[in-house]
This record gives C-alpha cells, structure tokens and sequence, in this order.
C-alpha cells in the first residue's frame, strides 16, 4: 500500500498572507486616525478649511462665542536695548601733574566721595608750585609788615610819602604772585594751600575724586608716568541712575517723545525698573534704520550694568475703533496663517483667514478678515479645531 506525500497547498498560504496584510494596514489606519484625534494642528487642505461643519447642540457650553465691535486698544511698543553709564553723572579722573604714579589709593568697585585721594604722583612740578607758593607767601607777608610800619613812621613825620607809596607798590607786587602760586596749587586740588606752610615739604601730590560714586575703571598702575592734564587715571560714575539706549524704528518714530515714562525689564531680574525718556536722537543710524532713544532709568541698588540687555516697554496712546478678538481665539496652520473660527449658526461654524495686529491685555487687533457683528469663537477655539479634523 503506497501513500501520496504530503504537499503544502498555495491557497491556505496567500489567505494568511493577505490577512496578515489586511491586520498591518487597519492597523496603521487605526494609528493615523488617532494622531489625528489627538493632533490640534490645521491639517485640513486650503480647499478644504472654507468648508462648514457642525457640533453637537450639548457640546455648545465647550464653546465661547463673541460678537465683534469697535473696541480701543493700548497701543504698546516693545523696543530693545542696552544699559550705559549716566554721563551726566560719570566723568573721568585726569591728573594734573605729571610724574610716576607713586601710589594707588582706590580700586573699581569702591564708592568715593567728592575731593577724596585716589592716588599719590610723584610730581616735580608740584614741588616748584609748592616752593614757589612758600616763597610767595614769605615775601607777602614781610611786604605787608614793611607797608604797615612806613604808613607808621609817616605818620609820626619820620618818614616821606613817596617811602609809603614804595612799601604799598611792593605789598601789591607780592600779593599779586601770592595769587598765582595760590591757583597753581587749587587747580591741582589743594583747596587750602595755607595749610602747606605747616606741612613738611613733599613730592606727592594726591589726585582727587572731582563727584561722589562708584570707581567703575582703573586706567593706571603704580609707577606707571603720567602725564599732566592728558592720563585719564579712573573713571567715577554714579550708579544711582543710569541710560538705557533704546533703538526706536522709523515706524515707530511718532508714538515715541521725550519725557514719556517706560517699563525697562532685563533677563537678569524677574522686576521691572522705571524710566522716562529723556532724548531722542535727530538722525536715523544708515545700517540699522534705527533711531537712538535716551532713557534715564532709576536704578536701586544699583542692579542695572552697564551693556546689559533690556527690553523697553512704552505705552503710546491708544488704537480707537479697531476690531479685536480674544488671544484665544487665534490659532494658526501648518504654514503659521492666523485663523478664527465664525459662527454661521447656533452650532455651525467656519473657518476664516485673518490678518493680526497689536494686541495688549488679552486682546488682540483683526486687520482683515472679519467685519463688525460677527460672531467668533474665543474659548473652545481649540475644542472646535479638534471637532473639525474629524469631520474633514
């Protein structure tokens, strides 16, 4: 007895094969049909967004509905800057006299006081002004007493009057050089040169802080040679305010003016700080096509540094009679277009391309694409984005 041998039939096979298929591709539908439930991108197609749909009437409390009307907004630039020194409270410490820097008596970061010693020179200079004061001062004294006693004696007949006008002209002569040697020392900041002649006699001659403030530069080191009205030794500033130079657009030109108060915010501080303009530049920079705004900022604690970044907040009037909608009720495509949702009836709607402007306090101007009484959708926008990706 002979048995047949055992063959695979191609029929069961291809069935399996064409199963296997039908499960992997309902599958994948299953899977594309949920990213789209879950997806709140406008994937529908330009041709397809115009289209109506509805909702269900007892899904209508998920949805917001606003009727458009002229409003007022605030009209808010946002401008970007950077913080520098008050320079009307900044200046720089220039020596007087030349010589090596013999001492450093300050250091950057330390508060100063007006007249206070920043540094010692070594100055010959000095030494000449103060020998010639000295003398000046010797001769001013004993011509004064040669004065007094001829006026004496002429009165007493002892002596003639041409004795008495010699002793006045010397007087004169002295107290003449007595003054100059006197402003030689003031103009290097001896503001009491008297006191020198219970001194004893030096080379140094101190550099004074001509304001109160910060040490904010050093520019000299000890020994370095400076020289006489020219070597900037520091730089003082006081920090109690300082600028902000705001870069102002031509576009934005006429809602920004001098004296408008401003909201400065930097990254450094989770505050604000508070300022008014005080400057705004006549000419337009040729390579950015901005303008330069000068802002005094106060600034406690002295937080602000200087070439900080900051943005500036100026409130420049309002916008009156403009269509505005709820942030909310903005949304945008895979291509970035703002669009809203109209209403077209109690529980139908569409979609309508818009064109944005400012927005301030939660509100945000339409340009084009709505008209005054009718009505958008403001919460629930998104809830209706959703519905819709089902029905399309």
């Amino acid at each position: 007895m002979k048995f047949a041998p055992i063959t695979c039939r191609p029929i069961p096979c291809a069935l399996a094969l064409a199963v296997t298929f039908m499960l992997t591709a309902c599958h994948s539908n299953n899977r594309e049909q949920a990213n789209q439930m879950t997806s709140f991108s406008a994937n529908a197609s330009k041709s397809a967004t115009p289209q109506l749909f509805n909702i269900p009437l007892d899904q209508m409390s998920h949805v917001q509905v606003v009727t458009v009307a002229p409003t007022s907004l605030t009209r808010t630039l946002r401008l970007t800057g950077s913080v520098a020194y008050n320079a009307f409270n900044t200046t720089p410490v220039i020596t007087q006299v030349g010589g090596p820097v013999s001492k450093i008596l300050a250091v950057p970061g330390e508060h100063v006081k007006a007249g206070q010693p920043m540094l010692e020179v070594s100055s010959p200079d000095y030494s000449q002004l103060l020998n010639a004061y000295l003398k000046a001062a010797d001769s001013y004294r004993l011509a004064s007493k040669f004065l007094t006693r001829a006026q004496d004696l002429y009165q007493h007949h002892a002596n003639a009057e041409r004795d008495v006008e010699q002793a006045e002209s010397d007087r004169n002569q002295a107290k003449a050089e007595l003054n100059a040697a006197e402003q030689g020392l003031k103009i290097l900041g001896i503001k009491d040169p008297a006191n020198l002649a219970n001194m004893p006699s030096s080379a140094q001659v101190p550099v004074l802080a001509p304001i109160s403030g910060e040490v904010v530069e050093r520019l000299v080191s000890p020994g370095q040679v400076v020289q006489a009205g020219q070597t900037q030794a520091f730089t003082i500033s006081d920090l109690s305010t300082v600028w902000v130079l705001a870069n102002v657009y031509q576009t934005d030109l006429a809602f920004v003016q001098s004296g408008q108060d401003v909201v400065v915010q930097t990254d450094a501080y989770p505050g604000s700080f508070h300022g008014r303009i005080s400057y705004v530049s006549p000419a337009v920079d040729p390579n950015t096509r901005t303008l330069q705004a000068r802002i005094v900022v106060d600034n406690p604690g002295e937080k602000l540094k200087r070439d900080v970044y900051c943005t500036v907040t100026v409130n420049a009037g309002s916008v009156s009679n403009v269509l505005a909608v709820p942030n909310t009720s903005i949304l945008r495509d895979d291509n970035n277009q703002p669009f809203v949702y109209v209403a077209s009836g109690a529980n139908q709607f569409g979609r309508r391309d818009v064109e944005l402007g400012a927005g301030q306090n939660g509100q945000t101007q339409i340009l084009k694409g709505i008209s005054v009484g009718e009505r958008v959708v403001g919460d629930g926008s998104l809830f209706l984005q959703f519905a819709n990706s089902l029905q399309h």
